[in-house]
């Protein structure tokens, strides 16, 4: 049997201890300075994605709508100046159509249809109701609020005005179908081609860019629910609101039309920013101008 002071203790001293957490300390430390930017980059990877995917959500959605306004309502303004101006885009949203009979045919009716009956629209007069010919689209999605003929946008032939806009009644009847308008209305002009537009109320959006240290602050939001005027609104104070993008810290607006106004073209540059990392989208929309 071994005597006791050959006996070995087992364990760590406290200065073994204190040794191996120095070196672990310094190892951690070094692996630290090269994880922390690996590390980094993928966190501005992560918030760019984010901010690119709400940028294009938001412009895809503004530009499906702008594509089916009606014909010459687009509008634009602004106001402020600079880097916080802020930008309105105004238009009423077609939700169907279709043709109207123009004059009955030789048989004295609109058309062949079974049911057809001779409604035609009439410009001379302020007339209530019109036969259709052929189907109509209608709409799936939102409320009816006008009947539009022939909007060229220009005076005395202006939505915004209500020259070319009649408030909506009904759509009734089967194979023959008839639009009943809420009053008698007299259209300034006949559509070349026959057509009317069944639209809804106005609809607006509003870019208010702002930033506050290095994220942006500011909103591109959708209005709706508001009555028609002449002059572009620029104050939403009774309408519903759905915010559309959040972070933004720069957006622009600008509108043209083509020398012959069948067709515009409206650029939308939106810039959201969060904790330093931007990311800004352009898109352009094509706009038929034809009524």
């Amino acid at each position: 049997m071994p005597s006791p002071e050959f006996r070995r203790s087992c364990g760590f001293t406290l200065i073994e201890m204190v040794l191996v957490i120095t070196i672990v300390g310094i190892l951690a430390a070094t692996a630290a300075v090269f994880i922390q930017r690996p590390m980094e980059a993928i966190f501005d990877t992560a918030d760019r994605a984010a901010l690119s995917d709400s940028a294009e959500t938001a412009m895809r959605r503004l530009g499906r709508e702008i594509r089916s306004a009606l014909p010459n309502s687009l509008r634009v303004t602004s106001t402020g100046s600079g880097a916080t101006a802020r930008y309105y885009i105004e238009f009423l949203p077609v939700l169907g159509g279709g043709r109207y009979c123009a004059a009955p045919d030789a048989g004295g009716v609109c058309s062949s249809m079974a049911g057809s009956i001779s409604n035609p629209l009439t410009f001379d007069l302020a007339d209530s109701s019109f036969e259709v010919i052929g189907p109509v689209v209608q709409p799936t999605t939102g409320t009816l609020a006008y009947v539009a003929v022939y909007n060229l946008g220009t005076p005395g032939a202006d939505a915004w005005a209500g020259d070319t806009l009649a408030a909506f009644g009904s759509l009734t009847g089967g194979g023959a179908r008839t639009v009943t308008l809420a009053a008698p209305k007299l259209f300034p002009f006949a559509s070349p081609g026959n057509r009317f537009h069944l639209v809804g109320a106005p609809v607006s959006y509003e870019c208010a860019p702002q930033t506050a240290g290095t994220s942006g602050t500011g909103t591109l939001r959708r209005y709706w629910g508001y009555a028609l005027s002449a002059a572009q609104p620029t104050s939403f104070a009774s309408a519903n609101s759905a915010l559309v993008a959040d972070r933004v810290a720069a957006c622009r607006v600008d509108y043209t039309q083509t020398a012959i106004e069948q067709n515009g073209l409206i650029s939308l540059t939106l810039g959201l920013q969060q904790k330093a990392e931007t990311v800004t989208l352009t898109h352009e929309v094509v706009v038929n101008n034809v009524p």
